[in-house]
């Protein structure tokens, strides 16, 4: 029979610690950044988020992060993201930080800016680009270069130096007020066709200047980035990047680019790679699209196994026993659960419990905690004393 807080003797890698600079995450299970889209229009965040985000913070993962925080108001992909671009988000957002903190979890936030995928309307209201005869009035977009990320969307202004001055202006910024706030991990969003994303591959970024061409010059605003957050980040708290490692497009950014880009960031002081990918093809965000479970896990074992450095895997993990398989068999280092942690925010404490292994139950709200403990006790008694 098991006592409280009682540990199985199998190996449980899922479940195992992690040090991160000075941060010690408790087990591999991140929630990861996931829009909302429910913020007011000043990009504050509200009743929702604080509820919203204190049960992520109760489910038992090692690390939530919130959902990406516009680093401008143009910045933003919806009218109703969250924001990081004034000092008065910093009271509201302290206030999310410590919800997820007290849950037990390492409270963390993501830094976005949507380039030429923003302005648009929310995804249950069509995901199409906001025009004058919008409920929320349109804003001009930005990107690499002069083209839609879809067809009929808005053409985006191609960043000149002032803009691009700007937008590491404002990276830094957000930076600061994110660890104002109390957050004690960072993630730089790099993926899915959003600003960074729309400089690194050669299918978004035309230019010819030096923000252009060949590698060096469509990744130097994503290591601009990483290089100007990590000076005003704190030195003892993590950093990480996410990237699309593949556009999965003829022509497109390649698993080799991503490779050598992690390199960099790594040696930025960058502390983990977060794995995903897409975002420049066919439109994903209105329908859902089959694929197998942990399909971009192999990014993340790559990258892991080439550069050395530490991953994060995620993209379609929904059983314990795959998870536990990714961190057990070296493929990467974290994982992280999105639609698992919507439809459960108690995901991590149940994979915890099917895999045989209970964190001690102070993770559960003792509330819940002692009748947990009771059922067990009561299920693993002989027949005579039941």
């Amino acid at each position: 029979m098991r006592g409280r807080g009682a540990v199985t003797d199998v190996a449980h890698h899922l479940f195992s610690p992690l040090g991160l600079r000075g941060v010690t995450l408790a087990n591999r299970v991140v929630v990861s950044p996931m829009q909302q889209y429910m913020a007011d229009d000043d990009g504050a965040p509200n009743a929702f988020h604080a509820q919203h985000y204190g049960r992520l913070g109760l489910g038992g993962a090692g690390l939530v992060f919130t959902e990406a925080l516009a680093i401008s108001p143009e910045a933003r992909v919806t009218r109703h993201d969250l924001g990081v671009w004034s000092d008065d988000h910093v009271d509201a957002l302290t206030q999310i930080a410590g919800a997820i903190a007290r849950g037990g979890a390492i409270p963390a936030t993501q830094l976005i800016h949507a380039g030429r995928k923003g302005s648009v309307s929310r995804p249950w209201e069509g995901y199409a680009p906001l025009d004058a005869q919008s409920v929320d009035a349109p804003w001009m977009t930005v990107a690499a270069s002069a083209s839609p990320a879809n067809p009929g969307w808005h053409t985006p202004q191609a960043l000149d130096e002032a803009g691009l001055a700007r937008v590491l202006a404002d990276y830094e910024a957000g930076a600061r007020r994110a660890a104002a706030a109390g957050f004690r991990a960072l993630n730089i969003h790099a993926a899915h066709g959003y600003l960074l994303h729309s400089f690194l591959s050669p299918l978004s970024n035309q230019r010819d200047d030096r923000w252009g061409g060949d590698f060096e010059g469509r990744a130097r605003l994503t290591l601009s980035v990483a290089q100007a957050v990590r000076a005003v980040w704190p030195a003892d708290l993590p950093l990480f990047v996410r990237l699309s490692c593949v556009d999965d497009q003829q022509g497109g950014w390649t698993m080799d680019d991503s490779i050598e880009l992690s390199r960099r960031l790594l040696a930025l002081g960058v502390d983990v790679i977060d794995c995903s990918s897409g975002g420049l093809g066919e439109r994903t965000t209105t329908r859902l699209v089959r694929r197998p479970e942990g399909y971009q896990v192999p990014y993340a074992e790559r990258i892991r196994r080439e550069t050395g450095g530490r991953t994060m895997a995620v993209g379609l993990i929904a059983t314990p026993a795959f998870a536990e398989g990714v961190v057990a068999q070296g493929r990467a280092d974290l994982v992280a659960i999105g639609r698992e942690a919507l439809m459960n925010p108690h995901w991590p404490l149940h994979a915890a419990r099917a895999l045989g292994h209970d964190p001690t139950f102070a993770r559960w709200p003792p509330s819940w905690g002692w009748w947990l403990d009771k059922r067990a006790r009561a299920a693993a008694a002989p027949a005579a004393e039941k």
